[in-house]
């Protein structure tokens, strides 16, 4: 694979060791390569602005400008940039599992929440799955994102409990559905990995993933937030 069908990353920390280890996980993958370093946010926003790299790993807590402040301007830039320009995407690296920087992450345009201490493999496919176009985040902040959100009003209203011969209002999507497809997208709603719910399903991770794709095109869901509020909406879980 040639330099130009390359992911291109950028590597936003602090932390010179935490950068040189990034680069070194990232720069074994042969479809991959780290074209950029930054060492807080306003190097990583003039970084993006100069490489138009398609992923930036960016730290939460940095000196002077942080990873959120950073993130919600590189997303501003690229909201700008013209048609023929590949959007850079933001994926947030913290140590910190705080729900406050998962809702600040998601409000300033980033395209997944991981913690630092994730396994290689996963910060490398998560590394695949933003760059196309869709959304990641650690499955130990799922079910609290969206618990935070349904409080804060970012769901749809609920109605009071109806009485037992009231029907419960459902999405029409939610009658596209098989059996087996919303039987993982309960999974995905309780925060599961596709490998997690590969295990917990006795299926394989290539027909976990199918179902996840034909559930997202089902229910027109972008990424697997939305469908985690799709089926928390829904009183699936």
């Amino acid at each position: 694979m040639n330099a130009m069908q390359r992911i291109r990353v950028v590597i936003a920390d602090d932390q010179e060791l935490v950068r040189a280890g990034f680069a070194m996980v990232i720069g074994s993958q042969q479809d991959m390569q780290v074209v950029g370093q930054a060492r807080d946010g306003a190097d990583a926003v003039r970084v993006a602005e100069s490489l138009h790299p398609d992923v930036v790993l960016m730290d939460v807590r940095m000196p002077g400008m942080d990873g959120i402040e950073a993130t919600r301007r590189i997303t501003a830039l690229e909201s700008e940039a013209s048609d023929g320009v590949r959007p850079t995407r933001v994926i947030i690296l913290t140590t910190f599992d705080l729900d406050e920087y998962v809702m600040a992450a998601i409000n300033a345009g980033a395209s997944g929440f991981l913690l630092k201490d994730t396994e290689p493999e996963t910060l490398l496919s998560s590394i695949r799955t933003v760059h196309q176009g869709n959304a990641i985040i650690a499955p130990s902040a799922t079910k609290r994102l969206i618990e935070k959100m349904m409080e804060d009003g970012y769901t749809k209203p609920r109605p009071a409990a109806p009485s037992p011969a009231e029907p419960v209002y459902t999405d029409p999507e939610l009658d596209e559905l098989t059996d087996r497809e919303r039987e993982v997208l309960i999974e995905i709603a309780h925060g599961l990995s596709n490998q997690e719910i590969a295990d917990k399903l006795f299926i394989s991770l290539p027909t976990v993933k199918t179902h996840v794709a034909h559930i997202l095109a089902k229910i027109n869901a972008r990424d697997r937030v939305q469908a985690v509020v799709f089926a928390y909406d829904n009183h699936m879980v």
